[in-house]
């Protein structure tokens, strides 16, 4: 069996001490040593590593070249360790706080209305939902699990397909009135189209997809998620490029309407992404199945 190559983890306490405060008697202090049995500690460390991680100059210290690289891997491993620790001890089968990081129209739209039954079957379980669309980083955000769109591409955690996406161009039905029928795609260089900013050639992508050349195009307010849209398309504000499975409600009720039949797969799909090192904690496991069921 291979032996790992580490060094004591109180050295490694003692040495992350030293560096965040870069003074081994704070260090001493927070970590109720002596500053001596700190220092022994440190340069323990160093002849473990065979690399000195601090310069000593008469009663100041200064970290090296490479005690600024060490510093902040011990940072992060030492904070990783942490919060997994604390989660351990806090989590029990069917039992603590689970934050999910989640897309803000997905959630309100498809989540929301489902997670009653969640709670049903784990009312112990306190559910945090986070906003959350930009670039997955677990530890900062402290969230456990997410849902986001993409192609399937996130390290180090597990991906679960969930729905690909089908979408199609809506308006109100104000916004037709007087105007001459849409028949051709072209005719939308007549109307102002809504903008997403988070997927910025969505519009293209929808008038190559069914095989049509792309218009001038005459934009309306650029919008940054997928509920600002659908509230713009409503009041009038010009044509929306939108999922089918997030408009429903509203194409029932002819809040908007689709002024053509074309409906085509969008370019991505979504996906829940538990991180590796949160996939066997209970109340993760619990959500991630749940989530899983509802696509039955």
């Amino acid at each position: 069996m291979k032996r790992r190559v580490l060094p004591s983890l109180n050295a490694l306490r003692t040495f992350e001490a030293v560096a965040r405060h870069n003074s081994f008697t704070r260090a001493a202090e927070e970590l109720n040593v002596t500053q001596s049995a700190a220092s022994r500690l440190v340069h323990s460390l160093e002849e473990y590593l065979e690399v000195a991680l601090f310069t000593r100059r008469s009663r100041r210290i200064e970290l090296t070249d490479q005690g600024h690289y060490y510093s902040r891997l011990v940072s992060r491993s030492l904070d990783l360790l942490e919060a997994g620790t604390v989660e351990l001890m806090s989590s029990k089968a069917g039992q603590g706080t689970l934050s999910v990081g989640m897309l803000p129209t997905f959630g309100t739209r498809w989540l929301l209305p489902r997670l009653p039954s969640f709670q049903k079957l784990y009312p112990d379980i306190l559910v945090n939902v986070v906003s959350s669309d930009g670039e997955l980083d677990f530890i900062n955000e402290r969230i456990d699990i997410a849902i986001r769109f993409g192609h399937g591409q996130w390290p180090d955690a597990l991906i679960d397909p969930l729905m690909s996406e089908e979408i199609q161009v809506v308006c109100s039905p104000m916004l037709l009135d007087g105007r001459p029928d849409l028949t051709l795609p072209a005719q939308l260089s007549s109307y102002r189209l809504i903008d997403h900013s988070t997927r910025p050639d969505s519009w293209e992508y929808w008038f190559r997809s069914i095989g049509s050349d792309v218009p001038a195009m005459n934009w309306g307010p650029r919008l940054e998620h997928f509920f600002m849209i659908i509230e713009a398309a409503k009041a009038g504000l010009g044509m929306a490029l939108l999922p089918t499975f997030l408009i429903e409600q509203e194409l029932l009720q002819a809040q908007l309407v689709s002024p053509f039949a074309q409906r085509v797969a969008g370019p991505g799909a979504y996906y829940l992404i538990t991180p590796q090192t949160k996939a066997g904690l209970p109340r993760v496991m619990a959500f991630r199945q749940w989530v899983l069921d509802q696509l039955d």
